[in-house]
């Protein structure tokens, strides 16, 4: 649940606190990774309710990476 928490984070600080095309989502679709700026993704998923946070693999911002998901 933390990890749910720290993406809904760097969300909310993207989209209201900070230019949001910056950001950089990378999730899996099917058996690939895509990468999309925060506002396509936004878009893409319907607002988070057709892409889960848990197909969420990385998010960053130019070069810095905001969160990556820890592999088992």
């Amino acid at each position: 649940m933390a990890k749910k928490g720290k993406i809904e984070e760097i969300f909310s600080k993207a989209r209201f606190a900070d230019e949001a095309s910056l950001y950089k989502i990378v999730f899996r679709d099917f058996e690939t990774l895509r990468e999309l700026t925060l506002p396509d993704f936004i878009i893409e998923s319907n607002n988070f309710e057709t892409i889960p946070v848990t197909r969420i693999e990385l998010i960053k911002k130019g070069d810095n990476v905001l969160f990556k998901k820890s592999k088992p």
